[in-house]
């Protein structure tokens, strides 16, 4: 089985490289529904591997300038608080298998569906902070520092309970948010907060026994040189052919966990 994980590993990380979406969003439903691995341990595993991958975007981001750490610093004031509150609540439940498959199950399906929807809308609600004639428009300055803390805290929960909202959704909000910040700084940002916000999470999860070492290893072999070859190949296809088709392929996997 180990070689079916690497090569797991080495086919989302080449369609992270292609389309620049997380991870999170492949890996935990296939673990689910292909190799049947429970869904706390996926999630728990896919948190630790997403921070791992994710260190290297962080700081070539960072050394290109293009990581607005102040946007980071607000979206870690709401996430790395929820998260903690989030294990701890799954600490203190102590559901058992069956009821916490159903929770992470439920959570996962949604974050999904929430996913493709930022996918195909994302040209949409990017111009929403846009006039025809180019103006661009923000949150009032006192609005938009609580707004981009609750964001974070929305992503805090979602990505700790499902491992899911950290790349997409977090691109999208934004875009929404900052209409005024680069493509390339957006993406930058919301890698940058990601890196310790699924750290903390992975760290909870391995503090609640749901991490396998063993597939980590696997997965890490596999999605490197995969995020590698695909950051190379993403440059010449274009965006509006893959987000249609990405976006389909979360709804049906989505789609698939409410069914299940």
């Amino acid at each position: 089985m180990d070689w079916l994980y690497t090569f797991s590993g080495f086919l989302v990380g080449f369609i992270v490289g292609v389309t620049g979406v997380g991870g999170g969003s492949l890996m935990t439903p296939l673990l689910v529904l292909v190799f049947g691995v429970a869904p706390a341990t996926a999630v728990g595993t896919d948190l630790l591997y997403a921070a791992l991958t994710k260190m290297g975007g962080s700081w070539a981001h960072g050394r290109r300038g293009t990581v607005d750490w102040k946007v980071v610093r607000l979206l870690a004031t709401g996430s790395l608080p929820a998260a903690l509150l989030s294990m701890a609540l799954l600490h203190y439940l102590a559901l058992d298998e069956k009821h916490l498959k159903v929770l992470i199950t439920s959570v996962l399906s949604i974050a999904l569906v929430l996913t493709a929807l930022a996918l195909l809308f994302r040209p949409y609600l990017q111009k929403l902070g846009r006039s025809d004639d180019g103006t661009v428009h923000e949150l009032h300055e006192h609005h938009l520092p609580g707004a981009t803390i609750l964001t974070g805290a929305v992503l805090g929960t979602l990505v700790t309970i499902s491992s899911v909202g950290a790349g997409a959704l977090g691109v999208v909000v934004l875009l929404f948010l900052y209409p005024r910040l680069t493509m390339a700084k957006v993406v930058g940002t919301d890698i940058a907060h990601a890196v310790p916000l699924t750290l903390v999470a992975g760290l909870g999860h391995a503090m609640l026994g749901t991490v396998n070492y063993g597939l980590l290893g696997s997965l890490l072999l596999g999605s490197l040189p995969g995020i590698y070859l695909g950051s190379h190949l993403g440059v010449k296809i274009p965006d509006r052919i893959l987000r249609p088709i990405l976006a389909s392929m979360l709804m049906l996997i989505g789609g698939k966990l409410m069914l299940s």
